[in-house]
C-alpha cells in the first residue's frame, strides 16, 4: 500500500497488459473504433476516434519537433502515395516485396509460414495443420481445427494495386506504395539542390503506406493501411557506422519519452534481412500478444539510390565541397511506425488502482473506488485541461465557460458539467487527463479554483489570474 501526498490509501497498479481492457476503454471513450463497423467492419481496419486523433496526432508532432524543427541536418518532405510504377521496379518491390503464402483446401483460409509458426500449427512431421477454429470448438467440442490440407507456399507480392485513368489495363496498372521511403530516394537530388545542405543531412516524412497483409492482426499492430515516420539519413560510406549507433540511440531516447520502460533490441542475421540492407536492429516491445517489432533501423548502404541511377538515368553522386570527392551517399533508415506507437502509449499508460478515502474539497467521490487511469506523459496527453463546474447552476457554468474559453487558447481543454463531479473525475482519468479545474461556489468570492492532479489526485487552491502560468509549467515539467 502506498499513502500519497493527501493522505489517501491505494493500490498503486502496474501497469497493465490487458489487451481486451484496452481495446474496450479505446471504443468507449473514442479513441479507436472499429472501420465500417455499421456495416460488419472491414478485416483489420480501424478509425481514430476524437482522442485517438488527437493522440496520435500528438506522436507525430512531437516526432517532427523532435527530428525535423530541432536538428540543423534533416528536412522533411511530403510525397505521393501513387508513384511512377518505375520506381517499384527500380526499388525490388514488384519482385521482391512479397510473402510465403498457404491456403486451405477447406476453409480457405491463407496464412504466412511465420504466422503457422506463432500459433505453433507444426505438426511433428513438419508439416502444418490449418489453425482455423471450428464451430464444435467454439461450443466446446473435442475438434480444435480445421481438418483441412494447407497447399504448398507460394510467394504472394504485398503490394496494393489499382489503375490510373478510366480503363483497367497493364499499361494503366500503378500501385499504392508499401512504404515512405522510395519518395524520398526518388527526391534526393531535388532536395539536395533546393536545400544546398551537405552530408550528412536526412530527410524526414510520416505518412501512409498501404500492405496487402495476408494475416492483419492484434488490433492495429498489424493492419494493411498504416502510418509511418521515417527518416532516411544520407552519408559516406565510411562514416555509416558512426551514424548508426546514432540512430539507435536517438530512437531508444524516443521510446522513453513516450513512455516505453522496458524494450528489446534485436540484430537481425544474414539471410533474414531485407535485400537491401547490411545491418539491421529490430526494436521489439513486449505486447501482449508475445514481443514484436516495434521499430526498425537498417542501414540500406547506397542500394536504393544506385538502383534509381541505373533505373532514371539520373546522376545522384554526391560531390564534396571540400574534397570534390564525387560518391554514391549510403542510407541510415530508422523507422518508426505511427500505429504501433499509439498503441504501445496505450498499453503502457493503463493502470488500475484501488483508491480509498480521497479527501477531496470536493467532497464527492465514494469511500473506496477503483479508478482506470491512463497515465501518459502530459505532452501526449489528447486532452491537457477538463474545466468542471461544481453544478450547472448558471452562476457557476458562466465562471466556468470563461476560464474554458480562456484556456482553450493555449491547451487542448475539455468542459463537462454533467453528473457528480467524482465521476468526472474518473471519466478524465480513465481518457488520461493531466489536470482537472474545478470551478465551486467558492471560486465566487475568492476568485480561485480547485485543481486536481490525474496522477497523485492531490488537489491545491489556485488563483484564476494565476491558472493559466500554472498550467504551464505543470504541462512541461517533464
Amino acid at each position: 500500500m502506498k499513502i500519497n501526498k493527501n493522505n489517501q490509501k491505494s493500490d498503486v497498479g502496474a501497469p497493465s497488459n490487458g489487451m481486451d481492457k484496452v481495446i474496450s476503454l479505446c471504443k468507449r471513450r473514442g479513441f479507436i473504433f472499429p472501420g465500417s463497423e455499421i456495416y460488419g467492419g472491414l478485416a483489420n481496419s480501424w478509425d481514430y476516434g476524437p482522442l485517438g486523433v488527437e493522440l496520435k496526432n500528438n506522436i507525430k508532432q512531437e516526432w517532427w519537433r523532435r527530428f525535423v524543427h530541432s536538428r540543423t541536418d534533416v528536412v522533411g518532405l511530403d510525397t505521393a502515395l501513387i508513384m511512377n510504377t518505375k520506381v517499384w521496379e527500380a526499388s525490388g518491390h514488384l519482385k521482391e516485396f512479397s510473402d510465403p503464402l498457404v491456403e486451405c483446401d477447406v476453409c480457405k483460409n491463407r496464412w504466412r509460414i511465420d504466422a503457422l509458426d506463432q500459433m505453433r500449427a507444426r505438426k511433428a512431421d513438419g508439416s502444418y495443420r490449418c489453425p482455423t477454429m471450428t464451430a464444435s470448438f467454439i461450443k466446446g467440442g473435442a475438434d480444435s481445427y480445421c481438418s483441412g490440407k494447407l497447399s504448398e507456399p507460394r510467394q504472394f507480392n504485398l503490394m496494393f494495386k489499382t489503375f490510373l485513368g478510366p480503363v483497367e489495363s497493364e499499361d494503366n496498372t500503378v500501385y499504392f506504395r508499401p512504404e515512405t521511403a522510395q519518395g524520398m530516394f526518388v527526391n534526393f537530388k531535388n532536395v539536395l539542390e533546393t536545400t544546398r545542405k551537405r552530408l550528412p543531412f536526412g530527410i524526414a516524412q510520416v505518412g501512409k503506406a498501404f500492405r496487402n497483409e495476408i494475416t492483419p492482426g492484434n488490433f492495429i499492430f498489424r493492419t494493411r493501411e498504416f502510418e509511418q515516420m521515417e527518416i532516411e539519413y544520407f552519408t559516406h560510406e565510411k562514416d555509416w557506422k558512426a551514424h548508426f549507433e546514432m540512430w539507435l540511440e536517438e530512437m531508444r531516447n524516443w521510446l522513453r519519452h513516450l513512455g516505453v520502460k522496458k524494450f528489446h533490441e534485436t540484430e537481425i542475421p544474414d539471410g533474414e534481412r531485407a535485400h537491401y540492407s547490411k545491418r539491421t536492429v529490430d526494436i521489439e516491445y513486449d505486447f501482449p500478444f508475445g514481443k514484436k517489432e516495434l521499430y526498425g533501423l537498417a542501414y540500406r548502404t547506397d542500394f536504393d539510390l544506385k538502383k534509381h541511377m541505373d533505373k532514371s538515368g539520373e546522376d545522384f553522386r554526391y560531390t564534396d565541397p571540400e574534397t570534390n570527392e564525387k560518391f554514391l551517399p549510403h542510407v541510415i533508415e530508422p523507422t518508426w511506425g505511427v500505429d504501433r506507437s499509439v498503441l504501445v502509449a496505450l498499453l503502457e499508460a493503463y493502470h488500475e488502482e484501488t483508491v480509498k478515502s480521497e479527501k477531496l474539497k470536493v467532497k464527492s467521490e465514494d469511500d473506496e473506488d477503483t479508478r482506470v487511469v491512463m497515465k501518459f506523459p502530459k505532452w501526449l496527453a489528447p486532452v491537457k485541461v477538463a474545466v468542471l463546474p461544481l453544478s450547472k447552476k448558471e452562476n457557476l457554468s458562466s465562471q466556468a465557460k470563461k476560464i474554458h474559453e480562456d484556456l482553450a487558447k493555449d491547451f487542448v481543454c475539455e468542459y463537462d458539467e454533467t453528473q457528480s463531479i467524482g465521476k468526472r473525475y474518473r471519466r478524465q482519468d480513465e481518457i488520461g487527463t493531466p489536470f482537472c479545474v474545478t470551478v465551486d461556489f467558492e471560486s465566487l468570492e475568492d476568485k480561485a479554483v480547485t485543481v486536481r492532479d490525474r496522477d497523485t489526485m492531490k488537489q491545491e487552491r489556485i488563483s484564476i489570474s494565476e491558472l493559466k502560468n500554472y498550467l504551464n509549467q505543470k504541462l512541461n515539467s517533464e
